[in-house]
């Protein structure tokens, strides 16, 4: 085992960044821009083969939607390099040695494993797919998808696989994503869910709409199922999806349950942990604790500005910020993470979904009483052509009539009007003022009275009657 040289060298200081995805090389980037090669050298661990791609993007790209792998790149190996990184691929971070401040490695191709001490450390090491312990999971045939290693895996899988009866587990975000994309390749689609309905980031009532829809696709959605096992052919692979109750024919299985962070290097090493096991960071994504550690990306928690407390919201907008705060931190400068509102959009074919804020069992949760209303309205005004159905749904706090959360699904416009809602949420808007928006209006955009506003109406108005005389 070798020491790869003193750290820093000739005066610089040497910043160490594990990870290099999104949060990693946003934070090495942002710090290159801050001290040039002759102040700060940087050196950057990435156990796989590819650097800053969109893992958002695979589902569209399995699905046909987007042609090419490299289109979900950012920015390449060899341009971070060009950019003075000394960037490791296929090198695991096997150890963080905290008191001597630095970090054993090992090559994925020889094996060898060398030190490389830091003055600097960012961790930035991610998700990994929840996979359960059960029979048949790691079968030829099943597959996660969280890098784009894995989705060639799969594409390839779809390629040879002669059946075309495909499992999604799980109805999260991954799960209805890739649910859609087999359907666009020609599969017949089985979701089977443990949830009671889809989408769990929604509210049931919500998850209703978008079992619909997906239904309406013609996929097949198994509601309150938990997967016991997986069951195999002769040929060693996956055959059916086994629950309680039923067996679910299937040529290839897709693992959509959702991720946990990876923080077991972190918790090793003795670094603090929050309850879903995401590592703690203050609001400058340092370490707790620790001044020359900075973490973010997949692998912490972070405050949710709604409820007060911590949560883990495992998005690829919130780890391209948390790179952005670290690389100007590391780098001389300041800036700081408040933390996030829990936004999130996403689709099914033409629905689109969208969710900020508090749930009804999270606002229960954490102590608040509220009022939910739910409206009906449409994405243009009534009588221009296009117009389609979209569904809001308002929590607001019962005393202050604060708003807490939103929910909408319907089709074009729907999504990203959630944004309406996540602004609000964040300068913590009553729904009465919300009410006062001066929102952009025409005929083939919104009705006169967009959507979210005809919803902060009638959360007003729930607010109001509530309230004692």
């Amino acid at each position: 085992m070798s020491i790869s040289g003193d750290r820093g060298g000739g005066g610089r200081e040497r910043l160490v960044v594990i990870g290099g995805d999104a949060a990693g090389m946003s934070a090495a980037s942002q710090a290159r821009r801050h001290k040039d090669a002759g102040e700060l050298e940087i050196v950057a661990f990435e156990r796989g083969r590819f650097t800053s791609f969109s893992a958002c993007g695979i589902p569209y790209w399995v699905g046909g939607e987007v042609p090419e792998r490299d289109r979900l790149i950012a920015r390449t190996p060899d341009e971070h390099r060009a950019r003075g990184i000394d960037l490791r691929l296929r090198t695991e971070v096997v150890e963080i040695d905290v008191a001597g401040q630095r970090v054993r490695a090992r090559d994925a191709g020889s094996g060898a494993e060398s030190w490389t001490p830091y003055d600097k450390l960012v961790i930035a090491t991610g998700a990994r797919p929840v996979r359960p312990d059960l029979p048949g999971m790691d079968a030829p045939g099943v597959h996660g998808v969280q890098t784009l290693g894995d989705g060639q895996a799969l594409l390839d899988t779809l390629a040879r696989t002669r059946g075309r009866r495909a499992v999604v587990v799980g109805a999260g975000y991954i799960g209805v994503e890739m649910a859609e994309a087999l359907i666009n390749r020609g599969f017949e689609v089985t979701v089977v869910n443990r949830g009671k309905e889809p989408m769990s980031t929604l509210d049931p009532d919500m998850g209703l709409l978008v079992h619909r829809a997906m239904e309406g696709l013609g996929i097949t959605m198994v509601n309150d199922a938990e997967v016991t096992g997986l069951r195999t052919g002769g040929d060693g692979r996956v055959r059916a999806v086994a629950t309680r109750d039923a067996e679910y024919p299937a040529d290839l299985v897709v693992l959509g349950i959702g991720v946990r962070p990876e923080t077991a290097l972190a918790r090793a090493a003795g670094l603090p942990l929050g309850t879903r096991g995401g590592l703690l960071t203050d609001l400058a994504m340092r370490v707790r604790g620790h001044e020359n550690i900075w973490a973010g990306g997949d692998c912490v928690e972070v405050l949710n500005l709604v409820s007060g407390q911590e949560q883990y919201v495992p998005l690829g907008t919130h780890a391209n910020k948390h790179g952005q705060v670290i690389g100007t931190n590391v780098g001389g400068g300041y800036a700081t993470f408040p933390g996030v509102v829990g936004t999130a959009v996403s689709k099914v074919c033409d629905l689109e979904i969208g969710r900020t804020g508090l749930r009804e069992k999270d606002a229960r949760r954490v102590g608040l009483r509220f009022e939910a209303v739910t409206i009906e309205s449409t994405s243009r005004a009534g009588y221009y052509p296009g117009a389609a159905p979209m569904t809001v749904k308002m929590l607001a706090e019962s005393r202050t009539g604060r708003l807490l959360g939103v929910q909408i699904v319907g089709r074009e416009g729907a999504a990203k009007r959630v944004d309406i809602a996540a602004v609000a949420l964040t300068a913590q808007l009553t729904v009465e003022q919300m009410t006062a928006l001066d929102l952009g209006y025409a005929p083939p955009f919104s009705p006169v009275w967009d959507p979210v506003l005809v919803a902060a109406r009638k959360a007003s108005a729930r607010v109001r009657a509530s309230r004692p005389a």
